[in-house]
């Protein structure tokens, strides 16, 4: 742990526009810089930093935060790691707290065991380079077989080890390397007979593995004999700092791209990944021939939801790789899928391509992975019915791994529609699989709804539900709107005049402001349920803070989990009201519907409640046993009841207009 004193020190010492110069060009702007932003692709620069709060903003993308922050989101690294890259810009000591000796011996085995590493790349590297052997055997497999280039072969360090079995150890114990680390990390094995050391990657072209940071944690060898008896590919063991389930190679080239680009190529081995980043395309990262890990995923996400998998034209593995994917889709990311012309794998493809139409083919060829594997299971199946059977049990436990309802619906109406099947029959398998293997006890309630909005969508060309209310809306209903608003939309902001000024208002803070001025509850119990359960939560997170969706919708009163369901599966595509439809008026952004949609729905649901209560107040004065007193005190009422309703009705149509 970092001590508080360190972090003040660090905070206090950075200048944020020093930081962020040594990754873009900033260009001073009044009291501002601006550059075209770093997270994602754009011509016109609309990043800008400001000096004076400490803080970066893109408007483009809308990522934020001071200097420390963008380290971390820049070089993909903890918080931690980033006080330490803007610590030893400004030379600042980071203390931590204190570690025991066992802490200390373990800390400083590591990072021998990452000198080492960085010292057998520098060999492996000036082997291949300085050496008759290196370039007559290495470097001619490198740039003859596999065509790369001299600054590829640069870039990502490659190298090759002597062919005789002990050259490299030798040297690293000339070079005042221990062995115990040798072995640790297995660049060297012990002779059981002699208790010599000899070389694991023996003559063998070499790939350093770089982790997230840019440290090397371990080699890939690949031997050139034609030997069958002889593996092609040798790695090194799981170590203190290697563990391959937590590495994908590549990403530590490719993570700046993938954030640019919004998306991340799969590719299978070494040379798919560093071919395709000579062509041009550095989005590229590989499992190295492993078969893809959670670890590897949540690693990933760090920087992208979004993957696109590259299967080989001719691969005779897509469908045991298909299996292996399902927990990409379980871990919530978006998988497309690439099929290449046989019988071209990445590596051939992107030797014969240029970047242009090596991006272009991904871009018109790429399927959405659930379609591609529905189309190669229906292929396969045929007319057979008990295939077919087998297809749709396959594609369900896909759509089973999807965490999102939204989604997961989605992905049903797509598969139904490819497989000619009811959709029912697929919403009702979803539901059966989903309680039995994740527990999702609203599992079929959420089948029920799904089904009833189905219902209503054939009867009705828009679904009511995505509407907004119009001025013949019941309370119930405007409540629902209410919470709608609030689920899907309480942390965003927008703009609306007042007098000459505009005022930008939280969306949630609106509706709270309005509900509390008059000491309003909503009337249906679920609703005020939710209502309430927000507005604690919004209290705790502070204002603009997004409510996760899953405090509702995994709530212990079904009532409540059943209507967020409800309204957070229904439209998320806002379709104007009768009144707008009619006026004629466009409604463009979510920002100038939320403007309109609010005010709207709070000044009905008003409008409505003092609706119910003139009504009440004139069923009163049927009484003939009111005195005079009584008589009086309710004209007042009414009187004060019909001001309200004639500014409602003047703001109401203001907003209509």
């Amino acid at each position: 742990m970092i001590d508080r004193a360190t972090i003040d020190r660090i905070y206090a010492a950075a200048d944020i526009v020093d930081v962020i110069s040594d990754y873009v060009t900033l260009k001073k702007k009044g009291v501002n810089y601006q550059a075209c932003c770093p997270f994602h692709n754009e011509k016109t620069p609309s990043f800008v930093v400001s000096p004076s709060k400490g803080v970066f903003k893109c408007f483009g993308c809308g990522k934020g935060g001071n200097a420390v922050t963008f380290v971390m989101e820049h070089e993909g690294v903890t918080y931690p790691e980033a006080l330490k890259i803007v610590a030893k810009k400004y030379g600042i000591e980071v203390k931590e707290k204190e570690m025991t000796p066992e802490e200390l011996q373990r800390n400083d085995n590591r990072e021998s065991m990452f000198a080492l590493n960085g010292w057998a790349a520098d060999y492996f590297a000036n082997y291949l380079h300085d050496t008759d052997e290196g370039l007559s055997v290495g470097m001619s497999y490198f740039r003859q077989k596999r065509g790369f280039t001299d600054a590829t072969i640069r870039k990502f360090g490659l190298g090759f080890c002597p062919a005789k079995g002990d050259t490299f150890s030798r040297a690293a114990l000339a070079a005042g390397y221990k062995e115990e680390f040798l072995l640790s990390t297995g660049l060297s094995i012990k002779r059981e007979r002699d208790g010599s050391l000899f070389d694991r990657f023996h003559d063998r072209v070499m790939f350093p593995v770089h982790n997230i940071s840019g440290r090397i944690v371990a080699f890939g060898g690949r031997t050139l004999r034609t030997d069958k008896s002889v593996a092609k590919y040798q790695n090194s063991p799981e170590s203190e700092i290697y563990s391959k389930k937590n590495e994908l190679y590549g990403l530590y080239f490719a993570k700046k791209a993938i954030q640019q680009q919004e998306f991340a190529i799969m590719v299978e081995g070494y040379t798919d990944v560093i071919s395709m980043h000579q062509a041009g395309v550095e989005n590229v990262v590989a499992s190295s021939g492993t078969s893809l890990t959670t670890e590897q995923i949540r690693l990933l996400r760090r920087f992208t939801r979004n993957i696109t998998v590259i299967y080989d034209g001719d691969s005779a593995g897509i469908h045991a790789s298909l299996r292996g994917i399902d927990m990409i889709l379980r871990e919530g990311m978006n998988v497309r899928v690439v099929l290449l012309p046989e019988p071209e794998d990445p590596d051939s493809f992107a030797r014969s391509h240029t970047a242009t139409e090596v991006q272009d083919f991904i871009r018109e060829n790429e399927e959405d992975f659930l379609t591609f594997k529905a189309k190669l299971l229906l292929n396969d199946a045929g007319k057979d019915p008990i295939k077919r059977a087998a297809l749709i049990a396959d594609m369900v436990q896909s759509i089973v791994q999807i965490p999102d309802n939204i989604q997961r619906s989605v992905y049903i109406k797509e598969c139904a529609r490819i497989m000619d099947i009811d959709e029912n029959v697929l919403v009702g398998e979803v539901a059966r699989k989903r309680m039995l293997s994740t527990g999702d006890s609203e599992a079929e309630e959420f089948v029920r709804r799904q089904q009833t909005l189905r219902r209503n969508t054939q009867v009705a060309e828009i679904p009511a539900a995505a509407k907004g209310v119009i001025a013949g809306s019941s309370i119930e209903a405007l409540e629902r709107e209410l919470v709608k608003y609030l689920l899907k939309y309480g942390h965003r902001y927008f703009e609306f005049r007042e007098g000459r000024e505009y005022v930008r208002m939280n969306v949630a803070t609106e509706i709270f402001r309005d509900l509390d001025a008059d000491g309003l509850h909503f009337e249906n119990g679920t609703y005020d349920e939710i209502l309430n359960l927000y507005r604690r939560l919004w209290q705790e997170a502070g204002e603009g803070a997004e409510i996760p969706a899953h405090y509702f919708i995994n709530h212990e009163d079904p009532q409540v989990c059943n209507a967020a369901v409800d309204i957070l599966t229904s439209d998320d595509n806002y379709v104007p009201s009768e009144i707008w439809r009619k006026k004629d008026v466009h409604v463009e952004s979510d920002e100038e519907m939320l403007a309109v949609g609010v005010p709207k729905a709070i000044t009905l649901y008003k409008s409505k409640i003092i609706e119910r209560l003139i009504a009440e107040q004139k069923a009163k004065l049927a009484d003939p046993e009111l005195d005079d007193s009584q008589l009086a005190d309710i004209t007042i009422y009414l009187s004060k009841l019909n001001n309200a309703k004639v500014q409602l009705s003047k703001k109401l149509q203001r907003l209509i207009l």
